[in-house]
């Protein structure tokens, strides 16, 4: 017999309060243009509608959904063991970048193609791309090292009309690069984004999978296998975290007038201090740090310009044509 219903709060207020993931799942709505979704949804012991987080395969299923359903992709599919991003905590990123945005933007939210967003590891999912550009109507240039993400991330924006000429895709042919190679000649971006690898080997990448599934299964678990996913160089780098956003700072200098805003996301909370001390080195002129958080994970979003106030009043006159207002509550 099923235990007692849950009493769920209505909304993870956590969330961004434009992310349209604030709500629980609704898996009738999924289900009806997502019907593949089905099999993989049950009835679980507090009488709720869920599915198997621990399984890739319906993990997969669900972001199929909920890119059908709220952001209207008509294909999306990824290869074997690449990784399956948590939908709601990236349309996060993006609406605290539009935020951002807006702070010199009179408080609106500049929702035109104008825009040009350069998504660092753009990965086989294509996310971010899709959630910026349905959301407010951005282009992204997305560049990866990776020719199997490429070509995947390739085959979402070919089969999927209203991406097409909205979505670039780049293959960064020096790993130890992040934006030479990338970034053109003359080339200007409003934004540059990144979800970086985390760990800093494929022992502790391993290591970290092991203990945070024996503590959800709260039984040992010798077997690594992540129900999100993610091939070596999307889950670490040599130096982790740190490393790679340290270097990514000190790249970012000698692009200082091709980009408004740099950001990353920044997982664990003792790689700001390392990355503070960076952005002071580069001369970064103004740093914003702004919290994140998805149910227990929490994270946050570190951004950084080369520009002074004047200099981002007359970045955003030139180049932002048409700028349309954003209700708070859109």
């Amino acid at each position: 017999m099923a235990d007692k219903k849950r009493i769920h709060s209505k909304e993870k207020l956590e969330l961004h309060p434009r992310n349209k993931h604030r709500k629980r799942y609704n898996f009738k709505e999924l289900i009806a243009c997502c019907p593949d979704l089905a099999p993989y949804v049950f009835v679980n012991p507090y009488n709720d509608e869920s599915i198997d987080f621990f399984d890739a395969g319906a993990v997969k299923m669900l972001n199929r959904a909920l890119l059908k359903r709220y952001y209207g992709l008509e294909y999306w599919d990824i290869p074997a063991n690449y990784l399956c991003p948590p939908i709601p905590g990236r349309a996060d990123y993006i609406h605290h970048l539009a935020d951002l945005l807006a702070e010199k933007n009179m408080g609106q939210v500049p929702v035109t193609q104008a825009i040009r967003c350069l998504d660092i590891g753009v990965g086989a999912n294509c996310v971010y791309p899709i959630i910026g550009n349905k959301e407010y109507g951005w282009s992204f240039v997305g560049a990866d090292i990776d020719p199997i993400a490429l070509k995947s991330a390739s085959l979402i924006v070919k089969k999927n009309a209203p991406l097409a000429d909205k979505v670039e895709l780049r293959r960064q042919t020096m790993p130890l690069k992040i934006f030479q190679g990338v970034i053109k000649r003359n080339e200007k971006f409003d934004m540059t984004m990144c979800n970086p690898p985390f760990h800093a080997s494929a022992a502790d990448s391993e290591t970290a999978t092991l203990r945070k599934l024996s503590n959800l299964k709260r039984q040992k678990i010798r077997h690594a296998e992540t129900n999100f996913g993610g091939k070596n160089n999307e889950l670490w780098c040599s130096g982790g975290e740190e490393r790679f956003v340290g270097d990514m700072i000190r790249q970012s200098s000698d692009f200082s007038a091709s980009c408004l805003w740099f950001s990353t996301l920044i997982s664990k909370q003792s790689n700001l201090k390392g990355a503070y001390q960076e952005l002071e080195k580069a001369k970064a002129v103004e740093v914003k740090t702004i919290p994140m958080a998805q149910g227990n994970k929490i994270s946050r979003v570190l951004a950084w310009t080369f520009f002074t106030q004047e200099e981002q009043k007359q970045w955003i006159r030139s180049r932002w044509t048409s700028t349309i207002p954003r209700s708070s509550t859109a």
